[in-house]
């Protein structure tokens, strides 16, 4: 009753007044009007946006169409052209700046096509500067270079600074902000400030802010003292030289001594530092010739120590090695990096059948007799020496190294390790550790190591000392030839290549004892190092010859060596 009362009441309201109705009815249609109207609006906006951005991208010339202007005489348009071409953010512009600064971006007079231009003997060798393909060679008469003066020249270098670092690949902009290091000016400077705030990388970060330190140091010496105390941290060559260029400065010593003493302090502490590195350098490089005299060695620890033969052939094993892999690489040359894999168990078959050859051969007729053995061995290695020659020719031959073993690790401005010797100290280990296994956990090494405390007990407990002998002389020699492998990848292979090796391998393993593999190891490292800090104050031969020396010195001292052989055969 009372719902129906409300509706008559409603109903009423509306006879008796008929405009609200109407005005609610023109309120609802003004505003879905205006809604309407509104959405036209945006929507013309928004299409007359994106025309704008397709009329400015229309606008803005490829670089096709720009690089043509690049042709007038007027340096000021060229600097413009040159803006334009930075701004096309096109990945060919960087080059073709690069190109224009150094003066070997140039045209083809008879058609104006742009080109780069390298210098031949007979002429100018050309490439297309947009396509990079080739247009053969012309005369230089025939081709016209586009010229640059020092206000461009110096807006180019603002403008290649911008442009790399910008670049989204980090080494890009690293290798950038280090060339700017020595150039950099006003444009580069303003280049790196803004890059400062945007960089993501920290190295970098630190490196930008060098080359603004660096900026100061050279354009306002008076006012860089908190400069030059940021750049003692600093190894880069620019850093010192700019350093050393203050503390030389008569003149900035007079009216500024605080300055100059702040840059002395500094080149302090870095020559303290660059010390320090090329101490590690150093090191380094005696651990990398310690692994090539270890891999050179143990093998020959092996035969000496077990069977008491000198093998003044072991050179001509470690050449076999050498060889091998050369061999293997002329048969894939496309494939250089799997040949070297596999030239490491090609090496090690052919040396150890090389090996049990002459041992079957020679050796085993001479045991007890140590001359002769000598003797006859050296007598072997002419032959082995002769044998290469007429295969291989007397010339020396070039190994090929892998690209995965080319280059450096830079650890910073002072101190770079190079990946071939860094593997070769790696792949020496390995090698020692797997010997070192099949020595002292294996039946074989067993039997070796029995023979080589006490032959003549290892013969009466029923061990075939002439099968072992054999085979011991084949592992000793097989790791010659892998030992060979690794010093193709730092030397020329030529037939006289084990010489200059033989003298060391012997001088390893009587110095860490004979038949004992821990002390070549031990020994080898340690005369690669000591090797490598005397040859500074001494040269190569005078080291050579303190080396020798002291171990003779030593052996009158501990005629066994490091680590002596156990085992009563041994005793006695």
């Amino acid at each position: 009753m009372t719902e129906s009362l409300d509706t008559y009441k409603s109903q009423r309201l509306k006879e008796e007044n008929p405009s609200n109705s109407i005005r609610a009815m023109n309120f609802k249609s003004l505003i879905y009007k205006w809604a309407v109207f509104f959405a036209m609006i945006l929507s013309l906006l928004s299409g007359f946006g994106i025309f704008t951005e397709a009329l400015a991208e229309s606008a803005t010339p490829s670089l096709e169409e720009t690089l043509p202007d690049l042709l007038t005489k007027s340096f000021k348009e060229k600097t413009l052209v040159a803006e334009r071409i930075a701004e096309s953010a096109d990945p060919r512009s960087v080059k073709l700046l690069e190109a224009m600064l150094n003066g070997k971006l140039g045209y083809i007079k008879e058609n104006k096509t742009m080109v780069y231009m390298n210098k031949v003997d007979k002429g100018l060798s050309l490439t297309d500067a947009l396509t990079d393909q080739s247009k053969g060679t012309l005369k230089k008469n025939e081709v016209k270079k586009v010229a640059t003066n020092n206000k461009l020249r110096k807006t180019l270098r603002g403008l290649i600074a911008r442009a790399q670092l910008a670049n989204t690949d980090s080494t890009v902009r690293k290798q950038s902000v280090l060339r700017m290091l020595e150039t950099a000016d006003g444009v580069a400077i303003t280049a790196l400030k803004n890059q400062l705030e945007t960089e993501p990388k920290k190295e970098i970060q630190e490196l930008i802010q060098v080359a603004i330190d660096l900026n100061k140091v050279r354009s306002e010496p008076h006012q860089s003292l908190h400069e030059i105390q940021n750049l003692s941290s600093r190894l880069e060559p620019e850093v010192r030289n700019a350093l050393a260029a203050i503390a030389s400065n008569e003149t900035l010593k007079a009216s500024d001594p605080d300055v100059v003493d702040a840059s002395v302090k500094s080149l302090k502490i870095i020559d303290g530092k660059v010390s320090f590195y090329k101490k590690l350098e150093t090191g380094f490089f005696g651990l990398s010739l310690g692994s090539v005299l270890v891999l050179a060695a143990i093998g020959l620890a092996i035969t000496f120590g077990v069977m008491g033969v000198i093998n003044m052939a072991h050179g001509e094993l470690i050449m076999i090695g050498s060889y091998t892999t050369y061999t293997l690489q002329q048969l894939m040359p496309s494939q250089i990096g799997l040949a070297l894999v596999l030239s490491i168990p090609a090496a090690f078959i052919v040396s150890a059948l090389f090996g049990m050859l002459i041992e079957r051969g020679v050796i085993r007729h001479l045991y007890g007799r140590p001359l002769e053995t000598l003797l006859a061995t050296f007598g072997v290695s002419l032959v082995l020496q002769q044998l290469v020659r007429t295969v291989y020719s007397p010339l020396n031959r070039s190994v090929e190294s892998p690209s995965w073993l080319s280059g450096t690790l830079e650890i910073n401005s002072v101190l770079s390790l190079t990946l071939n010797r860094l593997y070769i100290i790696a792949f020496c280990l390995v090698v020692f550790a797997a010997l070192y296994f099949l020595i002292n956990r294996s039946n074989i090494g067993l039997h070796v190591r029995a023979i080589s405390q006490n032959r003549q007990m290892a013969r009466a407990m029923g061990i075939r000392a002439s099968r072992v002998d054999m085979l011991t002389f084949g592992l000793g020699s097989g790791i010659a030839g892998i030992a060979g492998v690794a010093l193709s990848q730092l030397t020329n292979v030529g037939p006289n290549l084990g010489q200059g090796y033989i003298i060391d391998s012997f001088l390893v393993v009587v110095f860490g004892g004979v038949g004992n593999l821990w002390g070549t190891l031990v020994s080898g490292f340690s005369l690669g190092i000591a090797s490598k800090f005397l040859e500074p104050w001494s040269g190569a031969v005078l080291a050579k010859i303190a080396v020798l020396v002291f171990i003779i010195l030593f052996i009158q001292k501990y005629p066994s060596g490091l680590f002596p052989q156990r085992g009563r055969a041994a005793e006695g």
